[in-house]
Order: C-alpha cells, then sequence, then structure tokens
C-alpha cells in the first residue's frame, strides 16, 4: 500500500496531537510517577502511555510499517518504512516543571541504495505552544499557539566569529570537549538551550549551530528533516548526514564543514 507524503505528515500531526493530550495532563502533576530505567535516566507514566498512545494509532492506520519507539523498543523489524517515536524528549525537564519538552515523530524509509532517509517530521512542545514539522520537498514549518503555519528558513551567517551556537551541557563529549570548548570561545554567542529546541532554533534562523555529543535515533528522527527542510544540514559531529551516527550537529549550512573540523581538531 502507498501513501503520499501528504497523508503521512497528517498523520503524524495527529500523532502528535493524541500525545499531547497526554502530556500536557500529566504535566506538573502532583501524581506524576517516575521511574528509573537500567540506563540510569527517568521515565514517567506519561512517556508510556503516550508511546502506547501513538503505537496504537500507528497499528491501526499503518499496520505494515515498522515502529521504533524509545520505551517500547521495535517492531516490524525489517519494515521498507518505519516511524522513530520520542514521547518526551526532555525527560528531566519534564518532571520538574520546565516547559523545555516535546514529543518528537519521524518517519524514515529505506531507498533502493539502501541507505535510510528521514521523510516527515513533527516536534511537538505544547508547554512552549508550539509546533514545528516537514515533510520531504515541501519546507519546513513552525506553528505558535495553534497559529497559521509558517514556513522557517535557516540563518544566512557565513563565520564562526558571527555566529550563535546552542548546546546542552559539556557532559559527553570526551576527547573532542577541549576542541568543543574552543569553538564556543570563538563565536559570537553560546547558550545551553539543549535537547529539540537548540535544534528547532537552527530551523528558525535564530540559532547557527546546535550540537549534541551523544543521541539516539529517537532523539534526532524529526530534527534531522526539519533543519534540512529548512535550508540548513543535520549530521553527527563527526559531519556523517543523517540522524543514525550517535550525535547530533545542526548548521545553516554555511559554516558545517569549517564547525566539524573544529570539533575534530583539523
Amino acid at each position: 500500500m502507498s501513501f503520499t507524503r501528504g497523508n503521512d505528515l497528517a498523520l503524524a500531526m495527529r500523532l502528535a496531537d493524541a500525545a499531547d493530550s497526554i502530556t500536557l495532563t500529566r504535566y506538573q502533576s502532583i501524581d506524576l510517577q517516575v521511574t528509573t530505567k537500567p540506563d540510569n535516566t527517568p521515565v514517567t507514566d506519561a512517556d508510556k502511555a503516550s508511546e502506547e498512545a501513538i503505537r496504537a494509532l500507528l497499528k491501526s492506520h499503518r499496520p505494515e510499517d515498522g515502529i521504533v519507539g524509545e520505551e517500547f523498543g521495535t517492531d516490524g523489524v525489517g519494515a521498507k518504512r518505519y516511524w522513530v517515536i520520542d514521547p518526551i524528549d526532555g525527560t528531566k525537564n519534564f518532571l520538574r516543571g520546565v516547559p523545555t519538552w516535546a514529543t518528537l515523530i519521524g518517519l524514515i524509509e529505506k531507498q533502493s541504495d539502501g541507505s535510510e532517509v528521514v521523510v516527515v517530521g513533527v516536534v511537538s512542545a505544547p508547554a512552549l505552544f508550539r509546533r514545528w514539522y516537514a515533510s520531504e520537498g515541501n519546507g519546513a514549518f513552525v506553528m505558535v499557539n495553534k497559529s497559521a503555519p509558517k514556513k522557517i528558513s535557516v540563518s544566512q551567517v557565513s563565520e564562526i566569529k558571527d555566529a550563535s551556537i546552542s548546546y546542552s551541557d559539556f557532559n559527553g563529549w570526551g576527547e573532542r570537549l577541549a576542541p568543543f570548548q574552543d569553538l564556543l570561545t570563538s563565536a559570537w554567542r553560546t547558550r545551553g538551550i539543549g535537547d529539540f529546541w537548540s535544534h528547532m532554533l537552527v530551523a528558525e534562523g535564530a540559532v547557527d549551530v546546535a550540537a549534541e555529543p551523544s543521541l539516539a535515533i529517537w532523539d534526532m528522527a524529526a530534527l534531522d528533516i526539519i533543519v534540512r527542510e529548512a535550508g540548513g544540514r543535520f549530521t553527527n559531529v563527526a559531519g556523517v548526514d543523517g540522524s543514525l551516527g550517535g550525535s547530533g550537529l545542526s548548521t545553516n549550512s554555511l559554516i558545517h564543514r569549517e564547525i566539524v573540523e573544529k570539533l575534530n581538531g583539523r
């Protein structure tokens, strides 16, 4: 069965609506249930309920598609198309009452050459009253407080000395920490905004670079296509395109190569 890109995006938006209805209800709830996963990261009942709701909709509307979710793993191994779900990106913010968290939804299609490309992405941040989305070849958009969609595009900053760089923190950089700190000192402005929002600000042209040293596919799939459709570039910190490389680097494209070189001590 084939689906148009518009149908895929419409479904992704419906999935985000379902997640928002759950996460907003549980956000700042006094009876929020928090447990610790084997990797020592927190998970809430809202994470699990949101992913379960998304999975139920996908199994109803796209039974042939695979699913990769942060909380419940992979269904449909080997499927030509699969949905990548992070029910709450920024769980630590969510459980502390910080509004910087979002549901991330991406659709990946396997190409004839064996590569895998994100073709639809939605980032829904209801506590920030924002939703970003993109589909292959159709541009990237933001909706603020459910307003009419506004097309977004990256900045035209062409030198690091004029660039604004956003990141999460200094953890996880390993041997790249010193080069990363040197990069920050050479930029015009730096802020530890973190998580999905850093990358969405790159897509909007408000920030020129967003970098995170350790990410999973569900942290990146939706960000990847939104940044690219806004005219930017999304790679890992080694410069490999796509959201499968274990880390995330978004730029406005113009300074991407130079950023990668500096992060890798070249």
